[in-house]
């Protein structure tokens, strides 16, 4: 146990600059209708979540339950041709891939794993599965995957989904460590998603 605890820790502390290392927090009541990522797009988390002020993207935003290390839903919405799923914090080094003009839904788990490759720094990625569903009253995409950061000794597993709406990608992912908090925390993260709406 402590094992684990500590490496939690160290996911906590090394993934902190992918979201902010000086981010405040604003807390995100239950049941109540939020807007996301500075769009139309709205969810109702089923409890309390923690708000990042650090925007990911101008386009994007997290939300942990006990760190981002822990447990991190991230929102994105309303992505055009050209934009990146994330800052592009390193972008002579390692540039973020750019969301493609002719996008299709079966597309779209190609770019989420290349843009989290890279703001991940994971080496490590799989996509683990890929079904239709439907999101925002849309038909969309729901794709579960699996990862390792650089440093840190702890494997992740996700859960996404995703549509085009309007010839714009919204996509809402949840990932968290594959022992014990993402079977714990996942279901959760599924119902903000079914929850959400334009």
């Amino acid at each position: 146990m402590k094992t684990l605890v500590r490496a939690v820790l160290a996911a906590a502390l090394i993934l902190a600059p992918s979201t902010g290392a000086l981010a405040g927090w604003k807390l995100v009541k239950r049941d109540v209708v939020v807007k996301v990522a500075k769009s139309t797009m709205s969810v109702t988390p089923g409890e309390d979540w923690n708000r990042s002020t650090f925007r990911a993207s101008k386009k994007g935003e997290t939300w942990t339950l006990d760190g981002t290390g822990v447990n991190e839903i991230y929102f994105a919405a309303a992505l055009v041709p050209g934009d990146t799923l994330y800052r592009d914090m390193n972008k002579k080094v390692k540039p973020l891939p750019l969301l493609g003009k002719n996008i299709q839904l079966s597309d779209i788990p190609e770019f989420f794993e290349s843009s989290q490759r890279v703001a991940y720094n994971s080496s490590l990625y799989e996509v683990t599965g890929v079904e239709p569903t439907k999101f925002l009253g849309q038909d969309g995409v729901r794709f579960t995957y699996q990862f390792a950061v650089e440093g840190i000794p702890l494997k992740y597993n996700g859960v996404a989904q995703a549509a085009l709406v309007g010839g714009k990608l919204y996509i809402i992912s949840f990932n968290a460590p594959m022992i014990t908090f993402y079977e714990r925390d996942r279901a959760k993260a599924e119902a903000i998603m079914a929850s959400a709406k334009l």
